[in-house]
C-alpha cells in the first residue's frame, strides 16, 4: 500500500511540475501513522515543497491533493496539521492482508527492492587467539540478522569471516603455546608478561602438540632465553622481549616446525570460534585468510596501484598513502623503513580484493573501537579508483552485562560472563540473539542476565514467542473439539472483524512489509524487534479480549484466519532475528 500510494504522489507531483506549480520532483516520503485517527499512511510533502513553490504547506498540500488519481484502495486524503497529507486506505485493502500472508506465508513481508544487488557482509573477524567474548557476540548477532533482513529484500549477500592469521598477536599466540608446550616437560621458563599466559585452552593446545609430537620442540631453558632482553617482571620491557622471544623460536625450530606450532593454535582456536557461532546461528559463507593476501602478492599489488596512481611519498625511508587528500586527519604509513608492510597495507589489499571480486557494495561491522579506522580505510577506497559509497562501515558498541542490577566484570580474571559460550550457556540462543539486536548497534547496551532467562511479559522475547505459543495453543484446542478450521470461510468473512482489537491487529500485520524494508535498508534490525514486541502486545490483549472458538462459524473461521496471520508473521519475524517460534511455552 505505501508503494501504492507513493506512486499517486509521483503522479500528482508530475502533474504539478507540468502546470508549472513546481520545477523539480523531490524524493517521496510515506510513511504509517501512529494513531489511526489520522489514517493508515501519512506524508510531509508539502512541506518539503512550500519554499519551492512559493506556498504554505497547506496551500501546496491542497494542490497535492487535488491532482491525486483516484484509486479505490484509496479512500480518502486529507490535510493535517501544518501540511501533513494523510491517507485512509479503503476497508477490503485493510481486510486483504489476512489472505496475503496466509498464501504468501514464509515469503509474506518480503521484496525485490535490493534488485539482486551483490553484497558482501563482514563482521565479528576476531583475532583468532581465543573464544570469542560477549563483544564479539553483539556484532556476530547485528550482522546475522542484517543479512537475513537484506536477502529477504532482494540483496545477494555473502557473510564474511576475515581472519587475522598474519599479525603479531598470532606470533605471540604461537610463542605462548610452545613455552606452555616446554613447561610440561619441567623445563624452568619464565612465561612472557604479554603472552596468553592464564587462558586454559593454550595449555590444552601444548598439550595436543606434546601428544602428538613428544620431544620433537624441546629446547633447554638456557637456549631459549640466552641474551634475550629482560621481560617486563625483572623491569624490562615486555615488547622488546615478546619480539626477541618471537625471533629466537622461529630459530631453534625452524621454519617448518614453527609453523606446526602456530598452525596448531590457528586451527585449534579456529575451529572453536566457527562451532560457536554456528551453534549461535551465524554461518559465513567464507572465511577469508589474511595470510593469502600476501601469499597471492595482493598487498603488493594494492601498494604499486596507490603509487601509480600518484598517492605514495617516501619519508624517511618508509612509504606514506597520502590519505589527508582524501579527508583523513593525517597521512599513513603502509610500509615500514624496514621493508614490512603495516596492518593498514593488509587491510587496503582486502578491500581492493572485495569490489575485485565483483561485489557492488561492501559493509563492514566493526567494533566501536575501530571508529578512527573509518576515515583512511574510505580514503584508501578512493583512491584506489573505488566509490567510497560503496562501503558502508558500521560500528557496533560494546555490550555491559548486568547481573542483580550489579554491572559484571568484564575480565578473564573475574569468571564471569566473558565469553559469547558462556553467555548463550547462561540465557540461551534465543534471548541472546534478540536481546544483542534491541537497541540501535551504535548504542551502548545493557545486557540484563536475569531479565533474559526470567519467564515474564517483561522479557521481550518470551513475551513473543509466548505469542506464538498461544496461538498455536488455540488450535490444539480446536483440534481437541472435534472442529475444523476453513480457511475459506473465513476469508468469506473477513468483513466480520470489526472489534477494535481486530481492525489495530490487521493494521499492524500490514505495516510489516515497510518494518522489514525499513530495518534492511536503514540497518536497524532493532525496528523489527520492536514491531514484533507491539505486534504480540495487540494478540495478546485481543486474547484477553475475545474468544476464538466460538459457535458462530462464519466469525470463528474468519477470526481464525487471523489470528493464523499473525502467527505467521510472528514466526517470519523471530526467524530473520535467529530466534525460534515455538508451539509450546
Amino acid at each position: 500500500m505505501k508503494q501504492k500510494i507513493e506512486a499517486l504522489l509521483q503522479q500528482s507531483l508530475q502533474t504539478l511540475v507540468n502546470e508549472n506549480i513546481i520545477k523539480t520532483l523531490p524524493a517521496i516520503q510515506v510513511s504509517r501513522t501512529r494513531d489511526a485517527r489520522f489514517g493508515d499512511f501519512s506524508s510531509n510533502i508539502a512541506m518539503t515543497l512550500a519554499k519551492q513553490a512559493a506556498m504554505s504547506p497547506r496551500d501546496i498540500a491542497q494542490h497535492i491533493i487535488n491532482y491525486l488519481p483516484a484509486d479505490p484502495a484509496v479512500t480518502k486524503a486529507e490535510i493535517a496539521g501544518p501540511g501533513f497529507i494523510n491517507f485512509y486506505q479503503a476497508e477490503a485493502r485493510s481486510l486483504d492482508v489476512i489472505r496475503q500472508i496466509l498464501q504468501q506465508k514464509t515469503h509474506y513481508g518480503h521484496s525485490q527492492a535490493g534488485g539482486g544487488e551483490r553484497v558482501q557482509l563482514e563482521f565479528v573477524s576476531a583475532n583468532p587467539t581465543g573464544p570469542l567474548h560477549v563483544g564479539h557476540g553483539r556484532g556476530a548477532a547485528y550482522g546475522a540478522t542484517l543479512a537475513a533482513l537484506m536477502r529477504a529484500t532482494g540483496y545477494e549477500v555473502d557473510c564474511e569471516y576475515y581472519v587475522n592469521d598474519a599479525g603479531r598477536q598470532m606470533n605471540i599466540l604461537a610463542v605462548s603455546i610452545w613455552i606452555r608446550y616446554l613447561q610440561s616437560f619441567d623445563i624452568k621458563l619464565p612465561f612472557p608478561s604479554n603472552g596468553y599466559k592464564s587462558e586454559a585452552y593454550i595449555f590444552d593446545i601444548a598439550e595436543q602438540i606434546k601428544q602428538a609430537h613428544q620431544t620433537k620442540f624441546v629446547q633447554t631453558a638456557e637456549v631459549v632465553i640466552q641474551k634475550l632482553p629482560t621481560d617486563e617482571a625483572e623491569g624490562g620491557d615486555r615488547e622488546l622481549y615478546i619480539d626477541a622471544l618471537i625471533t629466537r623460536a622461529r630459530e631453534l625450530l625452524g621454519k617448518d616446525n614453527y609453523q606446526i606450532i602456530f598452525n596448531a593454535g590457528l586451527s585449534s582456536i579456529l575451529a572453536d570460534i566457527r562451532q560457536d557461532l554456528e551453534e549461535f546461528g551465524v554461518i559465513f559463507e567464507n572465511w577469508y585468510s589474511e595470510q593469502t593476501l600476501a601469499d597471492r602478492g595482493l598487498i603488493t599489488q594494492a601498494v604499486e596501484q596507490l603509487q601509480q596512481a600518484g598517492y605514495i611519498e617516501e619519508r624517511q625511508g618508509a612509504q606514506w598513502f597520502l590519505s589527508t587528500r582524501f579527508g583523513d586527519e593525517k597521512d599513513r604509513v603502509i610500509i615500514r623503513d624496514n621493508g614490512t608492510h603495516t596492518y593498514f597495507a593488509s587491510d587496503i589489499a582486502y578491500h581492493l580484493d572485495k569490489f575485485q571480486r565483483g561485489y557492488q557494495r561492501v559493509i563492514n561491522i566493526w567494533g566501536a573501537d575501530h571508529h578512527g579506522y573509518v576515515a583512511r580505510v574510505k580514503a584508501a577506497i578512493s583512491a584506489l579508483g573505488e566509490s567510497a559509497d560503496k562501503l558502508t562501515i558500521l560500528l557496533v558498541q560494546f555490550a555491559n552485562l548486568y547481573r542483580h542490577g550489579e554491572r559484571v566484570p568484564m575480565s578473564t580474571r573475574s569468571g564471569s560472563f566473558v565469553t559469547l559460550r558462556q553467555l548463550r550457556e547462561e540465557v540461551g540462543t534465543d534471548a541472546a540473539r534478540f536481546f544483542y539486536v534491541m537497541r540501535k548497534c551504535e548504542q551502548h547496551m545493557d545486557f540484563d542476565l536475569d531479565l533474559a532467562k526470567s519467564q515474564s511479559n517483561d522479557n521481550p522475547v518470551y513475551y513473543i514467542q509466548y505469542a506464538h505459543a498461544r496461538i498455536c495453543s488455540v488450535m490444539t484446542q480446536l483440534k481437541e473439539k472435534q472442529l475444523q478450521h476453513k480457511p475459506d470461510t473465513g476469508n468469506k468473512n473477513l468483513h466480520k472483524l470489526t472489534e477494535k482489537h481486530e481492525t489495530e491487529l490487521m493494521t499492524k500485520l500490514a505495516a510489516y512489509p515497510d518494518i522489514i524494508h525499513k530495518s534492511a535498508c536503514n540497518a536497524e534490525p532493532h525496528l523489527l524487534a520492536h514491531y514484533l514486541r507491539e505486534l504480540a502486545n495487540l494478540l495478546h490483549a485481543y486474547y484477553n479480549a475475545h474468544h476464538f472458538i466460538i459457535e458462530d462459524k462464519n466469525l470463528r473461521n474468519a477470526r481464525l484466519n487471523l489470528i493464523l496471520a499473525t502467527r505467521q508473521v510472528l514466526s517470519n519475524g523471530l526467524t530473520l532475528l535467529g530466534v525460534s517460534a515455538p508451539e509450546k511455552m
